[in-house]
This record gives C-alpha cells, sequence and structure tokens, in this order.
C-alpha cells in the first residue's frame, strides 16, 4: 500500500461498486488482491496485483486470491491502477502490456491521486485504444456500463443518467439527514 489517499480511494471503489450491485452475485470486484495466471498453473511463476479489478459472472463470494485456472481461465474485465511515484512507470507500461496482452481485460484504468491524472483503455481488436472523455470529463466503462470521473479530487462511479454513485458512508448520512429533517435523532436509534 502506498498512501493513506491509496487505500481511501481502494476501498472508495470497492464499497461504492459493491453497494451499487448488492442485489447482483454474479461478479467479484476487490482490490490489492494478487492475480495467479501462470499456463503451468504454478503460483510461484506468473502473478500481478492490480490495485482495483472486476471480473464479471463469476460467484460473488470471498477469496484470498485469484486463480485463473481454478476461475474457468477468467482474468478481469477491468483494472484500475492507482498510480504513485514507486508504480507510475510501471502502470503505465509494463502492466498496461500485460493487461493488453497476456489478460486481454476490456477496460483499463489509472489515476492518480496526487495529480488528478486520468486515462482509460478500451481493447479493441487486440489493441488498447484510450477512452474518449465526455463532457464532464468523465470516461466509460463498457463492461461496468458505467462513468469513471473525477469527483472532489477521488475517482468515482456515476450511472449513465449522470449520477454519482455513493458510498454506503454517504448513504447513511444521507438517511441521517432525513431522519433529521424527521426530528429523530439517528443515535436514539443505537
Amino acid at each position: 500500500m502506498e498512501t493513506e489517499l491509496h487505500l481511501r480511494q481502494l476501498m472508495l471503489l470497492i464499497q461504492s461498486l459493491e453497494l451499487l450491485w448488492k442485489d447482483r452475485q454474479d461478479f467479484y470486484a476487490f482490490g490489492n488482491l494478487t492475480i495467479y495466471y501462470s499456463p503451468n498453473q504454478r503460483k510461484s511463476e506468473y502473478f500481478r496485483g492490480p490495485d482495483f479489478f472486476v471480473v464479471l459472472g463469476v460467484a460473488r463470494k470471498p477469496r484470498k486470491s485469484w486463480v485463473v485456472w481454478e476461475e474457468e481461465g477468467k482474468y478481469p474485465h477491468v483494472i484500475i491502477e492507482i498510480l504513485s511515484d514507486s508504480t507510475a512507470e510501471t502502470d503505465r507500461g509494463l502492466k498496461k502490456e500485460i493487461y493488453q496482452e497476456t489478460f486481454r481485460t476490456p477496460n483499463y484504468f489509472w489515476f492518480d491521486p496526487n495529480s488528478l491524472e486520468f486515462k482509460g483503455f478500451q481493447l479493441m481488436v487486440g489493441k488498447y485504444e484510450e477512452i474518449a472523455a465526455n463532457e464532464q470529463g468523465w470516461l466509460w466503462s463498457q463492461q461496468l456500463e458505467l462513468f469513471l470521473g473525477i469527483h472532489d479530487s477521488q475517482l468515482r462511479f456515476f450511472t449513465p443518467e449522470g449520477k454519482l454513485v455513493p458510498t454506503p458512508e454517504e448513504v447513511a448520512e444521507k438517511m441521517a439527514r432525513k431522519l433529521q429533517d424527521l426530528g429523530i435523532d439517528w443515535r436514539d436509534l443505537t
């Protein structure tokens, strides 16, 4: 883990997507988890640990790692790397190449929480092409059917209609305000 910003960004992505898709059981989304992908099925050979990734069409259950040969050969459909001074060159170069050539991950994004650099790529005929931003500067993920964009200096998900996908904390704060409007103090409910 690089910094506090890095960890908070990962938690935000995981928690907001899990909340949005709370009724779905056909995806796996997590961060800083090792992906093993050796063609020889050896965990000691080829592995990577993307900051955040989503695999679609799989059981939603806890895992210690993502082992491609134990998951019907499935690789992530979406990967997001959080850039830092020590990882940026690798994230833009070697990892991008691995995600394009080996993983064949359809959507790859990177985000720098310090400089707010944000780019996304769509796999087209085996090669990554940069995703064009919309008027708000958001990038569309075909795989997630969501936009990704910067809001309050954080990378966030947005619905196709342009609504911010909230975190559980933001939902709780909104509910507390509504209760307060009704004259109820949420602390009295515990």
